[in-house]
């Protein structure tokens, strides 16, 4: 059997703290616990350091710089990828013959590199990636943004065209492989659902004091949710509230601070983030986009108690039992007063557990690990 992998990574995955770098934390750390050595390979940018905690993980980590400049946006490459573009990454994929897993789009500027034909190679996405930045452009208030995610998304939706090199595709969401199916017949795709840090359900019993919506506030998805959210439901209700999440826009802040039932936390740590799911007595998740696996659902379901979430929360998956599904402000406000002082028991507890058994990050290992040994 194979026992070696090279993983390309958008970002450097960790802290595990927003969607794609959980996937790609949690993948390695399964991996590595069922025996595979991981080369990793992650481009760096941002606030993110080299990682002692990835080194652990893996044989060898590789850091690239992603070299962002102005005069890329002309380029007819996304710019997502043309900025991912490094020689010493071909260099170090070439000192040995394992498989390649690529991930997202915007790491594929290789997979149809003439010197990597006869490798491995395997293609996860995380989104329909045109579909997800034509959806970022409905929601941005600046021009120069709008603009921006429109280009992408064109040239994300030719560029996807790359992926019929890979030997396979990893879709996170049902619905997600059913296009790829479609678009790329001659590819085989496969459903693999988010990899995340529950390996056992972790739910607390009895009741919490507040209600809590979550999410990384710097992508406009998440801040529009949690807008709406005040707006037509946590503005209606008399309960504590608790707004949580990475680098909110001063908008969002100015919203909060008009009610005082309703609390902002800014970037708070892993743990502390744990501390407000698994306390929280009722977790309000809501969605204009039906794109991807929302991860922090999936961090809700495991070690959260009562889910309220939309019907664009739970595209492409089977997770409908294992919430309170509301689509309009009178049904989010209702399900709020009817769970508030609802205990989490056993019962519920063991139904949330049947109703996550394709989450199982053991069975995502195994099928993984058997789409690179084909």
């Amino acid at each position: 059997m194979q026992k070696h992998l090279h993983i390309i990574s958008f970002d450097i995955p960790f802290p595990s703290n927003y969607g794609g770098a959980i996937d790609v934390f949690h993948k390695i750390r399964c991996l590595h616990e069922a025996g595979i050595n991981v080369t990793l390979h992650c481009f760096q940018y941002g606030e993110r350091k080299p990682s002692i905690e990835l080194e652990s993980l893996c044989s060898t980590v590789y850091y690239y710089k992603r070299t962002i400049k102005l005069f890329d946006q002309f380029s007819i490459l996304p710019f997502n990828v043309k900025s991912r573009i490094n020689k010493e990454l071909k260099k170090n994929l070439l000192k040995d013959n394992h498989p390649i897993l690529f991930e997202v789009l915007h790491t594929c500027y290789l997979l149809s590199d003439f010197d990597l034909k006869d490798r491995i190679k395997l293609f996860r996405h995380s989104n329909i990636e045109h579909n997800y930045f034509n959806e970022l452009a409905k929601t941005e208030q600046s021009t120069l943004k709008y603009i921006y995610f429109k280009i992408e998304a064109i040239k994300l939706k030719w560029f996807e065209k790359k992926i019929t090199h890979a030997n396979s595709i990893l879709s996170v969401s049902k619905s997600d492989l059913n296009y790829f199916k479609k678009t790329y017949s001659n590819t085989p795709s496969y459903y693999l659902p988010s990899f995340h840090p529950f390996d056992t359900i972790t739910i607390k019993k009895g009741l919490g004091d507040y209600i809590l919506y979550h999410g990384n506030l710097s992508i406009s998805e998440n801040y529009h949710a949690a807008m709406w959210l005040i707006e037509h439901v946590f503005s209606n209700i008399k309960y504590p509230v608790i707004i949580a999440g990475l680098n909110p826009p001063k908008t969002l802040v100015q919203l909060v601070n008009q009610f005082p039932h309703i609390t902002l936390k800014q970037n708070c740590s892993l743990d502390e983030m744990n501390e407000l799911v698994s306390n929280a007595q009722i977790h309000c998740l809501y969605t204009a986009q039906e794109t991807g696996l929302k991860l922090k659902l999936i961090h809700v379901l495991y070690a959260g108690r009562h889910a309220v979430v939309n019907q664009n929360m739970l595209t492409g998956t089977d997770l409908e039992k294992a919430c309170t599904i509301c689509n309009t402000p009178s049904e989010y406000i209702n399900a709020i007063e009817l769970l508030i002082k609802k205990n989490m028991d056993e019962l519920l507890i063991s139904n949330r557990s049947r109703c996550l058994t394709e989450m199982d990050n053991d069975k995502k290992t195994e099928r993984l690990i058997s789409l690179f040994n084909n």
